[in-house]
Formats: C-alpha cells, sequence, structure tokens
C-alpha cells in the first residue's frame, strides 16, 4: 500500500472538522480583492485542466434515450471496468451538516488502481456487485452522482498524483458543498463541471406557470425569468436535473437525442482524463 494512504484512524473525523471551511470558500471568490488572490491559488485543483465532473440526473425521466434508466447504466458500466473499487466510510457533506433527509453512510465510491491505495480507515474495498449495489441504494435514496476526476480527493484520501482515481460522489442538494455553492465560482472553475453527452433540458411553456421554483433552487443561477418567460442561461446549466425534480407542473424535461453518443461521450471522455480500468 502507498505510504500516502495510510491516514490515520481520526482523519475522517477531521476532514468533516474543517469542512465547514468549503462552504465559506464558495462565498470567499465574490470579496474584492482576497476572491482574486483565492482564485488564482485555487485554480492548480480546481480549474477544467485539472478537475473534470459531470453530474447523472440519473432519477430523472430521460425524453428521446428509449430508457428512463440510460444515466443509471453509464455508472454501472464504469463500475463494472474498474481496476478496483473503494467507498469511503461516509459523506463528509452530510456528517458535517447534520443531513436529516439522507444517511451519512452513503459515501462516495472510489475507483481505479488510487483507490486500492485508500485505507481501511478511509473506505472499504469491494467488489463490483457491491459497488452497484451502493449504487442503487444510493440512486433509491434520491441521491444525484457526481463522475469525473477530482484532486482534491487525491489529497484528501492520500492517493498519489497518477491519474488513476475515478471519483462517484452521491450527492444532495441540502448539503453537497457544490450545489450549495456552485453558484459563487469563477468561470474558470465551473467550467470544469460538464453537462453530460448529448444531454438537454428544456421547458415546455405552456405548462410553467412562473412559479419561480427552479429559478430558486438552480444551483448555478441559470435560470432566470425574463419578460414573462423563463429563461435558461446554457453556459452555466450543468444539467444536474434539480430543475426537473422540483417543478409542480412538470414543465421542465431532459432529453438525450442519441443515448450511444451519451455513453460512448462520457465513456471516452473519461478514459482520456483518468486510467481507471
Amino acid at each position: 500500500m502507498n505510504i500516502m494512504s495510510k491516514r490515520p484512524k481520526w482523519w475522517l473525523d477531521f476532514v468533516v472538522f474543517v469542512w465547514p471551511l468549503t462552504w465559506l470558500s464558495g462565498r470567499v471568490y465574490k470579496w474584492p480583492i482576497l476572491g482574486t488572490l483565492f482564485k488564482y491559488l485555487s485554480l492548480p485543483l480546481f480549474s477544467k485542466k485539472r478537475q473534470n465532473l459531470t453530474y447523472i440526473p440519473i432519477n430523472e425521466g430521460i425524453s428521446g434515450a428509449g430508457s428512463t434508466y440510460l444515466p443509471r447504466e453509464i455508472v454501472a458500466e464504469l463500475i463494472k471496468k474498474a481496476s478496483n473499487r473503494a467507498i469511503i466510510h461516509h459523506c463528509t457533506c452530510r456528517l458535517d451538516r447534520s443531513c436529516k433527509e439522507h444517511p451519512t453512510h452513503y459515501g462516495c465510491l472510489l475507483m481505479g488502481d488510487g483507490a486500492a491505495e485508500i485505507g481501511p480507515n478511509i473506505a472499504k474495498q469491494v467488489s463490483a456487485e457491491q459497488a452497484l449495489s451502493h449504487l442503487d441504494s444510493c440512486l433509491e435514496e434520491g441521491l444525484i452522482p457526481l463522475v469525473g476526476r477530482a484532486p482534491i480527493d487525491n489529497l484528501i484520501y492520500g492517493v498519489s498524483f497518477r491519474g488513476k482515481l475515478l471519483t462517484i460522489c452521491f450527492c444532495c442538494r441540502c448539503c453537497c458543498t457544490i450545489l450549495k455553492s456552485g453558484k459563487y465560482l469563477p468561470k474558470e472553475i465551473h467550467e470544469s463541471i460538464v453537462p453530460l453527452e448529448g444531454m438537454k433540458i428544456v421547458t415546455a411553456y405552456e405548462k410553467c406557470t412562473l412559479c419561480k421554483i427552479c429559478v430558486e433552487e438552480c444551483f448555478m443561477e441559470a435560470l432566470s425569468v425574463v419578460d414573462g418567460k423563463l429563461v435558461r442561461d446554457d453556459e452555466r446549466c450543468k444539467a444536474c436535473g434539480r430543475c426537473i425534480t422540483v417543478c409542480p407542473e412538470g414543465a421542465n424535461e431532459a432529453i438525450v437525442e442519441n443515448p450511444e453518443f451519451a455513453i460512448s461521450g462520457i465513456m471516452e471522455r473519461i478514459r482520456g482524463l483518468i486510467d481507471f480500468e
């Protein structure tokens, strides 16, 4: 086992203790002078050259895909092909926020040779079948998978920077650091959150009552009402599917016109970033 992975038993408790700083850090970007300095200090970890993440709106119906389970198949395919799999003992975000909506034991799933470096104090090494069971439990709980390369996880979990660690976080809107602070992120950083290939979210305006629930819930502030019409900023929208979930009228819908392209596209992108197989 790599020496970097030998985190002590108290390490996860320490991470939870300092985790509130991640909530503050998002807001710091908006501060004069200090925000600019903080942005350039954080770019080595969080710019799109190093970080590349995609939300997979698994629990939403997807028009044009032929199956509402298409995105689940994407994550399952990654799990099956991974060389190693490890489940973090708990979700830091939910534990820090004392989440009342979802269990804290639904931790991140890390995969690839890097996952094998993580010691038992931090995570449990699991089989593909156990990882798939964990995935399904998280989906039944309504959690949103966030898939990709997250260098911050290498630091937190003691994994060497070899490009061999694939992260799948299972996020909830009430606690996820990114979902709570994404609107504060500068363009150079929020561009590292990439929508699923071929997926777009559209609004049926005849159903929309302009209640603005989706506007208030959008973590990227990509939605607004202009001249009596819901407007979506495609440069900020990350296709996380939250606007679909919260719309009481069912006016928002995710569309994937070519499911094969969606699967091959994200698989090719991830393989280009991470050697996880």
